[in-house]
């Protein structure tokens, strides 16, 4: 019996199908699951103006007075009371650059972190380089690579009584700015703008720009990389310990997943530190900058398990990121973004065609963003773009040729 076959024998089974399970009976039952599904568009009526989800709900979910609910403003007071002093409070609509009523139950960085969660710029990170491109089914992305950095700071401000919500939503949108290719898009698009192109820059004031989000989020990931100045906030400070130690713990574990590394070449002076297992290492590291900033009273770690950490990343940098084959894939990489960068800048109704399916934009508005700031205006539709589509588009628009992509096998930053 196939898993298939295996998988359809429960469905039909819990399905309230009896008999022997044969090809005659899955005949007779075929429509049995579909026409299940169907009946429960609607929901179940619930008095006269209320739907259940489920016909057999019968917990009472009130046992206690419903006329004082979980408001925002209450979760506000709620702040007040058990934050620590560093904290970041909630407060109303939140510090936006437009403008907006208060939500009746979401705080600001709620609203915030559900705005990031929901948007597409967030959904393209799925294809978008962490370690390698085009990864296999256990590899990180972009994506889970965000996901990851939430957890591990969450877990951080949580113990320090910091604004958990403020926090997510900082890790969640760090690295929306990342262009196709990972690190090796900044390279490419550096070239083109007088300040550089910088991911967390690019991420803050452009990719996440339309969702209003408050100034403390932008900080945060504005401000995420340590060469970068320290965030404002206490939430954003712990983001940039989260994504450090997030990174090189699971970049490792996918440079063994590739043999590319073992872990027998990681030294032994780093292993005692943090141990082998990526659930030590991560444990290891939000412990002690748990401790330490309880001890210190700002965010920091212990001296001994920063130097562990600094000799890991050494590590990565030596054996993952700058070995021969990612610096060529990342040269391969850099080589096609700026062959698409040359191409929209020099065809006028490529770009507003790109511009006409990237954006709601009206003709007008393109017009005149095309005339005011051309160059800038390429860069930031191709940096938004995931590997995939961009090297779609560069086969299809300009005949690149797929000999010169990176080699699929390989990994690079």
């Amino acid at each position: 019996m196939t898993v298939m076959s295996e998988f359809k024998d429960r469905a039909f089974a819990d399905s309230g199908c009896t008999g022997d399970i044969t090809e005659k009976n899955r005949n007779k039952h075929r429509g049995t699951l579909s026409d299940a599904w169907a009946s429960t568009m609607r929901g179940v009526s619930f008095g006269s103006d209320h739907v259940l989800a489920h016909g057999d709900e019968t917990a009472n979910l009130f046992e206690f007075d419903i006329s004082y609910p979980n408001t925002r403003e209450r979760r506000e007071n709620i702040e007040r009371l058990i934050l620590s002093e560093k904290a970041t409070l909630s407060l109303g609509a939140g510090n936006r650059k437009r403008i907006e009523e208060p939500d009746e139950f979401r705080t600001c960085f709620q609203k915030d972190r559900d705005r990031i969660l929901h948007s597409s710029v967030f959904r393209r990170l799925a294809g978008k380089t962490q370690v390698f491109i085009f990864p296999s089914d256990h590899q990180r992305t972009r994506l889970t690579h965000a996901l990851e950095v939430a957890q591990v700071a969450v877990a951080i401000s949580r113990a320090l009584n910091l604004n958990v919500d403020l926090t997510e939503a900082i890790a969640l949108g760090h690295d929306c700015g990342h262009g196709p290719g990972g690190h090796a898009s900044e390279e490419a698009f550096s070239i083109y703008l007088a300040a550089g192109f910088d991911h967390a820059s690019f991420g803050a004031d452009k990719a996440l720009r339309s969702l209003n989000l408050c100034h403390e989020t932008l900080d945060g990931i504005r401000n995420h990389t340590w060469s970068k100045p320290s965030p404002y906030t206490q939430e954003g400070q712990v983001v940039s310990w989260a994504d450090r130690i997030a990174y090189i713990c699971h970049d490792f574990e996918d440079a063994k997943s590739a043999k590319i590394v073992s872990q027998n070449d990681l030294s032994k002076e780093i292993s005692k530190v943090v141990g082998e297992a990526r659930r030590s290492q991560l444990n290891t590291f939000i412990s002690s900058v748990i401790r330490s900033s309880i001890k210190t009273g700002v965010v920091s770690m212990f001296a001994e398990t920063a130097n562990a950490l600094s000799m890991f990343r050494k590590f990565n940098y030596e054996h993952i990121y700058m070995r021969p084959e990612s610096l060529e894939q990342s040269r391969r990489i850099i080589e096609m973004l700026q062959s698409l960068v040359e191409f929209y800048i020099s065809n006028e109704s490529e770009l507003k065609s790109l511009l006409r399916v990237a954006t709601d934009l009206s003709d007008v508005v393109i017009e005149k963003k095309i005339q005011e700031s051309r160059v800038d205006t390429v860069v930031e539709c191709v940096a938004k773009m995931t590997d995939k589509y961009a090297m779609d588009l560069a086969v299809e628009k300009i005949g690149y040729s797929k000999d010169k992509f990176p080699d699929l096998s390989g990994g690079f930053i």
